[in-house]
């Protein structure tokens, strides 16, 4: 425990410092590699401290700590990406924040419930929250990535001004409102459950971190994802030339974008899940997809201020029968509160599809 200690302290620092002494340079070969693996400690050491801090405020908020770091992650990578990316990042936000639907709601789902089910043989949750999730989780897709393939106002799949501004509003009203819901009105919802059905409010048999080890924490993960934004800003050139080069599509950008910052949370859901925290796993899982979407599409929204372009945020056909698909499949999932490998298998071989057509579209 010590020495993961120790690491979880240096590591952050030391990304911050290369990112510090590469801001703004060209990199070399073995320099992009270097970094590469600097990113990835950041975002391992990001999981740890944010699970230092969670277990410090508890459930359901500690669920939420993790969602909205992420968040901040993938919104400074799409950002930055869009504004020296020209043509080419007009469909950036939307390729990520789809990505990162399907990557939740089929990978870190699936994997979840597959994980828990191998070690308890059914996979126990609570329908009401996870179910309310869920549906938050679609209404906001619907109203963000879908409409505006169907919207009159402008050519292609964007919205108009007016439009981008309301389905902000009303996506950050969604995502408030739920947040209010699972920490407040319906907090019981959202509690991990054993698998006869027992909440458990409390984790009784590891004590909460001292306060000055949580504050710690939580400036060594803000440290983490300055160094895992500006770090993936810096190897993001090499990542687009590598798709170019093998004549992917560039939605495969956004695709690696939302695995590199969902990484912290599938690290996160999987250990729940093996914890027999299933509700946990689910919580971040869908927690993820909610924030995704609720708050990058505001926030994209107020960078098109100064943003050049349009945004095209609509989906295409393909991306329509696998969004309908996977909302299918996850009320069918849900709706029994208990699951098994079979489930798990499913949501999986959906995003395995999911990777291959935006490899192979």
């Amino acid at each position: 425990m010590k020495i993961l200690s120790r690491w979880a302290l240096w590591v952050p620092i030391l990304a911050f410092v290369t990112l510090v002494l590469t801001w703004g340079r060209d990199l070399p070969p073995p320099g992009v590699i270097i970094v590469a693996q600097l990113l990835a400690g950041a975002v391992l050491a990001a999981v740890h401290h944010a699970e230092v801090v969670a277990h410090r405020v508890g459930e359901p908020f500690g669920s939420l700590i993790l969602a909205v770091a992420v968040t901040i992650i993938e919104v400074a990578l799409i950002v930055t990406l869009m504004i020296g990316g020209g043509d080419k990042a007009q469909s950036l936000a939307r390729d990520t924040v789809f990505a990162a639907v399907m990557i939740t709601c089929n990978g870190i789902l699936g994997i979840s419930l597959l994980v828990g089910a191998i070690r308890r043989r059914i996979a126990v949750f609570n329908p009401e929250g996870t179910g309310s999730a869920f549906a938050t989780v679609a209404a906001i897709a619907v109203l963000g990535l879908v409409l505006p393939t169907f919207t009159t106002s402008r050519p292609g799949p964007q919205f108009s001004p007016a439009q981008l501004g309301f389905a902000a509003v009303v996506s950050l009203a969604l995502y408030l409102l739920f947040v209010m819901v699972q920490t407040r009105r319906h907090r019981y919802y959202f509690l991990p459950i054993t698998t006869e059905g027992e909440v458990i409010d409390s984790e009784e048999h590891v004590a909460p971190p001292a306060g000055r080890t949580a504050l710690a924490s939580l400036g060594l993960l803000l440290l983490a994802l300055i160094a895992v934004v500006g770090l993936a800003k810096g190897v993001s050139p090499t990542i687009e030339s590598v798709v170019e080069g093998n004549g992917l599509p560039q939605s495969v950008v956004g695709v690696v974008i939302a695995l590199l910052v969902l990484l912290p949370e599938t690290i996160a859901a999987v250990r729940a899940a093996a914890r027999d925290r299933m509700q946990t796993s689910l919580n971040l899982a869908l927690g993820s997809a909610m924030a995704s979407i609720g708050l990058t599409i505001p926030a994209i929204a107020i960078a098109m201020i100064w943003l050049e372009g349009p945004l095209l945020l609509g989906l295409g056909g393909t991306q329509l029968v696998l969004l309908a698909l996977t909302f299918v499949v996850g009320t069918l999932t849900i709706v029994p509160g208990r699951a098994n490998i079979l489930q798990g298998g499913l949501h999986l071989s959906m995003l395995a599809v999911f990777l291959f057509l935006a490899a192979s579209p």
